[in-house]
């Protein structure tokens, strides 16, 4: 390569760093991730209501963020329907799915509604706040509110399990 190429693909590294960085910088204050306090969020639920963080205030919750074309996804999807059903009630799973239609989860999770809580991110505004980058992810928030665990991939009921015994007391 002649100098000139070097020099502006050097410049152009350069400037995307900055970039980069400038853009980290501002939007810092923006994202929660383990060891914060969770974003207090109010979803939009399947059975037609809004759904609030805040309405689990002092136990150990539990959000797993999904996609129905997600095969990771669709692989959990027993493994937190046998999480829900033996544990749900002591601790409480949040399903939030970002930008797909309430018929669309439905449709395909009809074999996995009962007693799962389904809410809906259509604008992603709260995954940007809780830096959620693919599906599934699965955070774990203690009894006081902040972050506790975050997982990217497919879960078991027992991880799940382990993780949430861990943050009892």
């Amino acid at each position: 390569m002649n100098q000139r190429v070097i020099k502006s693909l050097v410049m152009i590294l350069i400037v995307a760093m900055f970039g980069f960085f400038g853009y980290s910088i501002v939007t810092k204050g923006e994202h929660t991730d383990v060891g914060d306090q969770a974003y207090n969020f109010e979803l939009p639920n399947i059975d037609g209501g809004t759904t609030k963080l805040s309405d689990y205030k002092g136990k150990v919750v539990i959000l797993n963020y999904f996609a129905t074309w997600c095969k990771p996804c669709k692989d959990e999807f027993p493994e937190l329907a046998a999480f829900q059903k033996d544990y749900g009630d002591k601790y409480p799973l949040l399903m939030i799915n970002r930008g797909e239609t309430i018929d669309k989860v439905n449709k395909v999770t009809k074999n996995n509604h009962e007693g799962m809580n389904y809410l809906f991110d259509y604008n992603a505004k709260v995954s940007k706040r809780f830096n959620v980058t693919g599906q599934p992810e699965t955070f774990v928030i203690d009894k006081k509110g902040v972050i506790r665990e975050h997982y990217n991939g497919a879960v078991t009921e027992m991880q799940l399990y382990n993780w949430v015994k861990k943050y009892e007391d």
